[in-house]
This record gives C-alpha cells, structure tokens and sequence, in this order.
C-alpha cells in the first residue's frame, strides 16, 4: 500500500511538472496590452479596418508584428484608412513598444504626450493630418532614433531640446507648418535630416552634422539663409527680413556705399579710358591684328617674345620665346564656383589656335579656339614675378570665386618660373570688355574682390 501511493505521488509531480512545462512555453500576454489596444482602436478605426478580438491571441493581431514576454513591442498600423485621433493614454500603457507606425492614414488632431513610451526607438507618423505643435514629449525619450512627422500641417518652431537624443539617425519634418530657426542639431549620428517646405527662417547653423547636408534638405523655406543653402544672411546674428541689432550697422552701410560708387566711379573711368586707347590702337596698328590661322598659342606667344615679353629670343617661333621650355611644368588650375573642372586642359589650350586681340602694359590677351571648338580667351601677364607666386594664386582665387554681372568671370590661371596666363569666358561680340577686364592690374581686380566680398 505504501508502495503504490509512493508511486501516485510521484505520478502527481510529474504531472504537475509538464503542466509548469506546457504552460512555460507559451506567452502570457499582459491583459492591459490588449485593452489598451481595443481602446485605441475605438478612437481611429470607425470603419473597423482591424479585426481584433479579445478571444485571440493578441501577438497574432493585425499589425501587432513584434512581441516579446508577450508584451507588444512592433505596432505597424499603415495605410489602413484610420481616422480621429489618437489616445494618449491608451499608447502608453503600451511602454515596451520599440516601433510605432501609423504611416499614411488620416488621422487628425495634436500628437498625444508619449512621455510613457520609455522604449521606443523608431516612430513614424508622416503623411496623415496631425495638427498643433511639435510634439515636446518625443525629446524626452532618450532612446528614440528615428522621427518622422512629415506630411501632416504640424505648427510652431523645432524644439531645441532635440538636441538631448543623443542617438538621433533620421529627423524628416519636411512638408509642415514649422516656423523659427533650426535648432544647431550636432549629433554625429545624424544621417538623415529634412525640413524642407515649412515656413523656417534664419541662419542654418553650421554644425558638423548639417552642414553635410546639401540644398534639398532646405527647399521651400524663403527665410532661411546660409552655406547650406548657398545664400548670404544679411549679418551677423540678425534673420532675413528683421532689423540689425548692430547700433554700428547704418555707419557701415553708409562706409561701404561710398567705397563702392567711389569705386564704381572710377571703374566707368577706366573703362572710358581703355575704350579710348583701344580705338586708338586698333586704327594705329590694324595690320598686327590679323588672324593667326592655324598657329597655336605657343607660336603666336613665340612672336610676341622679342618685343621683350619675356625676355631673350629672336622673335620667331623657335627657342626661348614660347610659353614652356619643356613638357610637364604644370597644369591649368581651375578657380570658380563648384566642384567640377571644366572640359580642357593645359594640353588642350597648347594645341589651340590664337587670335590676338590686343596687347597692353600688363600683356597681351589672345582669343584661343582649341580643337574642340571650346573658346577662351587668354591674358598673357609680361610681369611674372610680382606679386609672389602665393599671393598671386591667393588673388586669382578670390576673383575666381567672384559672381558678378559686371565682372567677366576668371576660369582658370597657370604659372611658372617665368610664366603667368589667366583664361576667361569668352564673349561674342563683346571681346572689348574682356580686353578691357584683362588690362585691370591684378591688384586692381584684388581691390575689387575685397570691396564685393565685404559687401556680401
């Protein structure tokens, strides 16, 4: 007898062992999840696009698509039709979501206080009709990598104080109704980053994590300025279409004004000048202005050497008259706007035939038309050894980046030992102004790029 109940006994244990067992393996849900989850969908879902039901499992519910210690923790509710507004307080029983989507539905009204969702990493609520300010709960949840609110008609400005997530990979805000500055984000994590189409304003600040972003980022916002956006802010600390906060301001204005006519002036007197001594010139010594078919700029430099261009040479095209002693002293180097160089060569210039179109104190300047069909023209400098060889590549390069309707643009320049070219667009029925813009002194287009640069 006491045998066969010793035996029951551990019938009972081990019976009640693979019950434990049975019942480890499966979830148990947390009951508040899916109350929680009814009563969200009781506020977004009036046409019953989710087929929930409590008698189920609530980890094989419709857009329920991550669970874990049967806790919900992926909701994935896009393109379903969903109306009204969200609950706030039924979100955030839900605090082990990681994931939230609500993605490409119409629900309306202000985006509920989140503050609960202490997990979540990822949420994306773009291209419904969310409405009222940013909201300030997001920045809170310190986990949080990933915002995406565009697409709806959200208000107010960016808040600062998205500069405490730390880990923030992708901010899209783009197509809303935000106004103010950007806040100066400098998260290093930053890679995808969109506010374009609001209504910002002011200086983007250039912070090593924005400014690695490009003019799409910002189109559709007319207030904003900066490099980012390749568009001058009127001044220091002040925003587009607001006054200075320099008392100095109106002095400055007033200084730069008189620098500028002053300079204006004596630019319309130069030209006059140059006009004069070009007519003069050209009546005088028409005969040394002939074409030079099919000779390239070598040659026709080669000529011009004797008259003590650059010294020694008999003035043909043989020795010691050209523009190079030997193949492989350099090469053109391209100045301007832009990452891209332009379509020719040093190579390609040599090969060019030339045109001389004048010559004046500072050098001859020549229109080059290389076998490409590409025309330039070239301003040959007789002075090849002021300024040095570092300011004068400094100098080049200010002018180069200079945009100016009234300023033939500068292309390219190349020096040597003994040699200093500069090559210009070339214009149509208007090489005059670039013989003219080719006699100004490099000093004088020095003083120039100062005054124009100052101005911006």
């Amino acid at each position: 007898m006491e045998q066969l109940v010793s035996s029951r006994y551990y019938l009972l244990l081990t019976f009640i062992f693979i019950i434990m067992y049975v019942l480890s393996l499966v979830p148990i849900v947390k009951s508040g999840d899916a109350e929680a989850l009814l009563a969200l969908k009781s506020t977004i879902d009036p046409f019953n696009s989710l087929q929930w039901q409590s008698s189920t499992n609530l980890c094989s519910w419709q857009g329920v698509k991550e669970c874990k210690d049967g806790r919900v923790t992926k909701l994935v509710l896009e393109h379903l039709n969903l109306t009204g507004s969200l609950n706030g307080t039924s979100l955030n029983l839900l605090d082990q979501l990681r994931v939230l989507s609500f993605k490409g539905n119409s629900i309306s009204g202000q985006i509920p206080n989140l503050s609960g969702l202490v997990n979540l990493k990822i949420i994306y609520l773009d291209n419904n009709k969310f409405n009222g300010e940013f909201p300030e709960s997001l920045p809170g949840l310190h986990r949080l990598k990933i915002i995406v609110l565009s697409g709806n008609q959200i208000n107010g400005e960016i808040p600062f104080s998205l500069l405490k997530l730390k880990r923030l990979y992708t901010l899209y805000l783009q197509n809303n109704e935000l106004k103010g500055p950007i806040p100066p984000l400098n998260q290093t994590s930053l890679r995808f980053f969109n506010v374009s189409n609001n209504q910002l304003y002011g200086q983007i600040p250039v912070t090593p994590s924005l400014v690695r972003f490009n003019t799409s980022s910002f189109l559709g916002n007319a207030g904003l300025c900066g490099e980012q956006v390749k568009k001058p802010c009127p001044g220091t600390g002040t925003e587009p279409g607001l006054p200075s906060l320099n008392r100095k301001s109106n002095k400055k204005t007033k200084l730069i004004i008189i620098v500028v006519a002053a300079s204006v002036g004596g630019l319309l007197l130069l030209f006059l000048l140059c006009f004069l001594c070009f007519i003069f010139i050209k009546r005088k010594n028409k005969s040394t202005n002939e074409v030079k078919r099919n000779k390239g700029i070598v040659e026709a430099e080669g000529v011009e050497a004797g008259d003590g261009g650059n010294g020694g040479g008999d003035g043909g095209s043989g020795g010691g008259g050209g523009f190079w002693e030997s193949e492989g002293v350099g090469s053109l180097v391209f100045v301007g706007a832009g990452d891209q160089q332009l379509s020719y060569s040093l190579e390609d210039l040599l090969k060019a035939s030339a045109e001389t179109l004048g010559r004046g104190t500072m050098g001859s300047t020549y229109k080059a038309v290389m076998e490409s069909g590409f025309i330039v023209t070239v301003k040959r400098l007789k002075d090849a050894r002021y300024p040095r060889s570092e300011e004068f590549r400094r100098h080049v390069e200010l002018i180069g980046r200079l945009g100016h309707p009234n300023l033939v643009p500068l292309r390219a320049y190349f020096q040597a030992k003994e040699e200093r070219l500069l090559v210009y667009d070339y214009f149509p029925n208007g090489s005059l102004f670039s013989l003219i813009h080719g006699m100004l002194s490099v000093t004088q287009s020095f003083i120039i790029s100062i005054i124009y640069v100052f101005m911006c």
